[in-house]
């Protein structure tokens, strides 16, 4: 799969999709892959301040458990509820409809340490 130049790349596997202000979060197409048929997703509060790197969610597969991190720091301000009832949306569209998560960004900076397409396509090959 090539990685869209639009988004964003975490060496754990998270996307980001800078909206204005805001940072749409999911998981790469590699997560998905290589965690296999997602059946749970635990979706951050709204409203719950996090900070880079640190526990955003979890995402739960017939193979394993995975942490979710915070790419960036903020406030979540919204949460893919679509998940909460059909989870393996993140298997079928986890640049898309597979979004877990929308940050208000405390420090637009930090999106300057992420990895971009080239980068993330270069640590997963």
């Amino acid at each position: 799969m090539a990685y869209s130049t639009a988004y964003r790349y975490t060496k754990e596997h998270e996307w980001v999709k800078i909206e204005g202000n805001r940072a749409r979060v999911g998981i790469t197409d590699h997560a998905q892959a290589e965690l296999g048929d997602v059946v749970f997703v635990e979706l951050p509060t709204v409203g719950a301040d996090v900070k880079q790197g640190g526990l955003l969610g979890t995402v739960e597969s017939v193979k394993a458990v995975s942490d979710v991190y915070a790419p960036v720091s903020g406030k979540v301000v919204e949460v893919n509820r679509d998940l909460e009832q059909s989870p393996e949306t993140v298997n079928q569209s986890p640049h898309e409809a597979g979004w877990i998560a929308v940050i208000q960004l405390a420090n637009p900076s930090e999106t300057g340490s992420l990895l971009d397409a080239a980068a993330y396509e270069a640590l997963i090959a």
